[in-house]
């Protein structure tokens, strides 16, 4: 994944110091230790080999990571132990860096080590850009997760939310939909959904609800099952045609609604968009809700003889858990996009 631009421009500022930290030294650098020590240096030999190395050269950030640490300390052992690496490797970093710049920025006394005034200086502007680096980091501790679960009835899921989910990748490419398909309710807090589509009627204790779409059913069947229904149909002409009948047992409500004795199940399915298919392959004629047949009739794969307010009297409805500042952004957007595709039908 491409670097963020808050950490390329705190990742530069590190490199900008550091190059600022040897320009700055003076061409012989000499200077006398506490304990005795001198060092003479050519001091810009570091900048000259870094520049040898070509344009865009980025210092190693492991290694200016060490450095910090050990210059925080003034223990090798100690750095290592917040670093998770052995002393020697600290010690080799340090080495390798002060090879690279051509300054000694570490004197090694008998316990730890003091920094030279070089590594002084180099250790105050290298600080400012590591913080920085930090700083970019948070941004993505700041940031929203860009995910969104969505439970639904699994008839819901493979026959009206999944031809329209192309569309949501084109509006919201930066959201992940998650779809959990389920008959089961939906336990907010536990399961991990953000939203829901549930067949019910308000109130919904605990939940903020929006009308989806009603429940109105409608009988299909392929262009081979239609020849054999009239053209103005009521309900008593599907006593003689072949009828597939699902768990939700919509067929029998109806009939019972309208003082009829419903016919013996021939073909019975436990979720409506499997009678779908069963109608679609031409066993015979499926009362389903329209909102789940609605796919399959705009393409010709269904055709729709019959419809009717259903007895329940329930309806689909996106849920959420009411809280005071309400839905989190990306399942706002999930759950205007949702809204958005009943409302243009």
């Amino acid at each position: 994944m491409p670097l963020p631009p808050a950490m390329i421009r705190a990742t530069f500022r590190s490199a900008i110091a550091f190059l600022r930290f040897m320009v700055n030294r003076p061409r012989v650098y000499k200077y006398a230790s506490p304990h005795g020590l001198t060092n003479d240096r050519f001091s810009c030999e570091g900048v000259e080999k870094l520049l040898a190395y070509g344009p865009m050269q980025h210092p190693n950030l492991n290694r200016l990571k060490t450095f910090d640490a050990a210059a925080r300390h003034l223990n090798f052992r100690k750095a290592a132990l917040e670093l998770h690496l052995t002393p020697g490797a600290v010690a080799q970093q340090v080495r390798t860096l002060e090879a690279e710049v051509g300054q000694k920025l570490f004197v090694r006394l008998a316990r730890g080590v003091a920094l030279t005034p070089a590594g002084l200086d180099f250790h105050k502007e290298l600080a400012k850009g590591l913080a920085q680096v930090s700083d970019a980091f948070r941004v993505f501790e700041r940031q929203e997760p860009r995910k969104v679960t969505l439970s639904v009835p699994p008839s819901i899921a493979s026959k009206w939310l999944l031809p329209r989910l192309p569309g949501f990748r084109a509006a919201h490419p930066d959201i992940e939909l998650r779809v959990e398909a389920s008959e089961a309710l939906t336990v907010f807090g536990k399961d991990g959904s953000d939203l829901a589509i549930r067949i019910g009627r308000p109130p919904f204790v605990g939940l903020a609800h929006h009308l989806l779409s009603g429940m109105d059913l409608v009988a299909v069947g392929n262009a081979a099952v239609a020849k054999t229904i009239p053209a103005a149909p009521v309900l008593s002409d599907f006593l003689s045609v072949p009828l597939i009948f699902d768990n939700h047992a919509y067929w029998r409500q109806c009939f019972d609604a309208g003082g009829l004795t419903p016919p013996v199940a021939e073909l019975a399915f436990n979720h409506a968009g499997l009678a779908l298919d069963a109608a679609r392959s031409g066993h015979g004629v499926a009362l389903v809700p329209e909102l789940i047949a609605k796919h399959m009739i705009e393409t010709g794969d269904l055709q729709a003889f019959w419809r009717t307010p259903s007895p329940s009297m329930s309806g689909y409805y996106v849920v959420y858990p009411k809280t005071r500042d309400g839905l989190a952004p990306f399942p706002r957007l999930a759950l205007d996009w949702l809204l958005d595709q009943e409302r243009s039908a």
